[in-house]
């Protein structure tokens, strides 16, 4: 069983998942967002093809900690994801997550448009690698 990330967009949904162990989060995909049924059709294909068992997705906080329009929105994804998705999902601090995929993609030196192309999906794993460290932490 393993563990899937989302960074819910506007436009895009990045997708990120955990190995069986729980140990390491590796990008999956980014959706282009059409329409809430064809987002929870393809996360659905996914969840079941990776054998998901939990989600994590990204809260964007503003820095001061508050819940702004982005938060907002994502609660209200969410909650209509509940509808068509029984797993448990918990909600976990994304900020500064695309900023950490951005800088780890140009420390490889991935060029400008690859990153446009990825980077959700990278922001997606940040937010899975955090998740997967604090579960390992408070294991031991």
């Amino acid at each position: 069983m393993r563990i899937m990330a989302l960074d819910v967009g506007s436009r895009t949904i990045g997708i990120a998942c955990s190995d069986a162990l729980l140990m390491t989060a590796q990008g999956i995909e980014t959706i282009r967002r059409t329409s809430l049924e064809n987002d929870f059709k393809r996360l659905s294909e996914l969840i079941s093809e990776y054998e998901v068992h939990e989600l994590v997705v990204g809260m964007p906080k503003n820095m001061n900690g508050t819940k702004g329009e982005r938060a907002e929105k994502t609660e209200e994804f969410v909650g209509k994801m509940k509808e068509v998705i029984d797993l448990p999902i918990t909600f976990w601090d994304e900020r500064l997550s695309t900023v950490m995929a951005e800088r780890q993609l140009i420390a490889a030196d991935v060029s400008r448009k690859k990153r446009k192309d990825v980077i959700d999906k990278m922001a997606a794993v940040v937010i899975l690698q955090g998740y997967l460290d604090r579960l390992q932490f408070s294991k031991s």
